[in-house]
């Protein structure tokens, strides 16, 4: 009897009571906010908004306000600062690092115990159980799982207190065992240097029998592409002739599939998708034939929805789980046991299915690019475009940017198609002082640009003159309150604009 065969037992009373959120849906997130008022109740937050008052879901959402990362930055930091029952009884001394807001370079998501062991643990076992429930026959513990891990510093001068990766704090609260069947050591797995770690991680593992992977698709690719050149070997299941899954989140899969069935050439090979942010624990795709992910319900996080219609009005209409339609974009507001209350996360999602109830995720509720975790929003490249032009003397008429991403090297990069008005003397000192901005303005950026490892220098491509107006003008959208998309993950505007521009060259 393989390990896999006995470890699976112990999943089978979670898999069974998974069963509860197709057909009580509503009553676990009744029981989630009873909670969470409950807990409240102790905090300075919940005595500014009467939590003693709070009966039920109306009583919450008219005495609440809804949140953005600046309304709640302050208690935020003085939370940081070692002070208790602000957000969240106790003091709370883990801070998960987030790409930045308008304001700030970066965010700084609290960390509970709660959070830790009952949302972002419990997903971690849950998606076990689901692959488990699926894949019967798995050998998943019969080897090692290779789970990739950012790093984490000091927080301020406080004892024990540190900010960093969720990641890294998820490997530095991980129950010793667990470190059994998990590669790299923990030592490298919390190394900040990534061109460091990934030489390091793929000379630890390459000669272990690795059933599993579990990371982000840019990351995990940049990685495997270094096993490959170290062992010479074409495809990764010839290093780890028993790798079975790919768990993957944080950035969308899509355009790496084809290179990760490339790379792997397992046709038995899965792909199990996660949705798994700093803020919280909220999906996981339980059925390998539907890309819509099951929205997880008793992780200690309240939903709420804002139709994206609506999204930015003064009364927007806010309903929770019970009162969504499927096929209706929605920001995601969360209300959770880390401390954030009625927090709009910045992901906007559809749903597939109410019962269960299923989701995909649509996008953000601003132009954004997160092609490989960057998360690149439109406020960080006006700052850069700024001071380019400030630096250089350019000025700029339109842009749009895309991604180009990953070929079989694991090379990726944003392409900037910028029409200028007084064009720079040197595009290559303005594409290098645009860059160096987006690193003081974005620590993602700043980490997926470090040593071109993950995300090479970015690439700007002059466009002709009116050739934005030209190619609105040609989908009827020209003048009015039409606008050129900014910032966008798909490649799709900037393919037809370039398109356009070869035409009329």
């Amino acid at each position: 009897m393989s390990l896999t065969t006995i470890v699976a037992k112990a999943f089978l009373a979670r898999q069974k009571s998974l069963e509860h959120h197709a057909h009580h849906a509503e009553a676990l997130q009744e029981r989630v906010l009873k909670y969470l008022i409950g807990r409240g109740q102790k905090t300075e937050y919940g005595q500014r908004y009467l939590f003693d008052a709070i009966r039920n879901y109306s009583d919450f959402a008219r005495c609440l306000p809804i949140n953005t990362y600046e309304e709640m930055k302050e208690d935020i930091d003085r939370m940081r600062h070692g002070e208790a029952n602000v957000l969240w009884p106790g003091q709370v001394k883990w801070y998960a690092k987030s790409s930045g807001t308008t304001n700030d370079k970066s965010k700084f998501i609290p960390v509970t115990h709660e959070g830790l062991q009952n949302t972002h643990y419990q997903g971690g076992k849950d998606v076990v159980a689901f692959y488990l429930r699926n894949n019967p026959k798995s050998r998943l513990f019969d080897g090692r799982s290779l789970i990739l891990g950012g790093s984490h510093a000091p927080n301020y001068n406080i004892s024990d207190s540190l900010v960093g990766d969720l990641s890294a704090i998820l490997i530095e609260n991980i129950n010793p065992l667990a470190n059994l069947v998990r590669v790299p050591c923990k030592k490298t797995a919390l190394l900040a240097d990534f061109e460091v770690k990934r030489d390091r991680i793929a000379k630890e593992t390459m000669t272990k029998n690795v059933t599993n992977i579990s990371g982000v698709p840019s990351w995990m690719m940049s990685v495997l592409v270094r096993i490959q050149e170290l062992t010479g070997k074409q495809h990764i299941d010839e290093v780890w002739p028993n790798l079975e899954v790919f768990f993957h989140g944080g950035i969308a899969f899509t355009p790496y599939r084809k290179q990760y069935e490339q790379l792997i050439a397992n046709p038995d090979m899965h792909y199990m998708e996660t949705y798994n942010a700093s803020e919280g624990f909220f999906g996981i795709q339980d059925d390998p034939t539907d890309s819509s992910m099951l929205l997880m319900l008793d992780y200690g996080v309240f939903y709420e929805f804002i139709p994206m219609e609506e999204y930015g009005t003064d009364n927007p209409t806010i309903v929770p789980l019970s009162g969504v339609e499927t096929g209706c974009n929605y920001a995601m507001v969360i209300t959770t046991a880390c401390g954030l209350w009625r927090y709009v996360i910045g992901d906007t999602v559809m749903f597939t299915s109410k019962n269960p109830y299923k989701f995909i995720i649509t996008g953000r509720t601003k132009y954004f690019i997160n092609a490989f975790g960057e998360e690149l929003i439109m406020d960080n490249a006006e700052r850069g475009l700024a001071y380019a032009c400030e630096q250089t003397g350019a000025q700029v008429r339109e842009y749009t940017v895309a991604p180009v991403y990953m070929d079989e090297q694991a090379r990726c990069r944003h392409q900037w198609l910028i029409e200028f008005s007084v064009k720079p003397q040197s595009v290559e000192e303005f594409a290098q002082l645009l860059d160096k901005k987006l690193q003081e303005v974005n620590s993602d950026y700043e980490a997926k640009r470090f040593h071109n490892i993950t995300l090479q220098h970015l690439e700007i491509v002059e466009a002709r003159p009116d050739l934005f107006n030209d190619w609105l003008k040609a989908k009827g959208k020209l003048g009015g309150q039409h606008k050129v998309p900014r910032l966008s993950n798909s490649r799709k505007n900037i393919d037809e604009l370039l398109e356009l521009q070869g035409r009329c060259e």
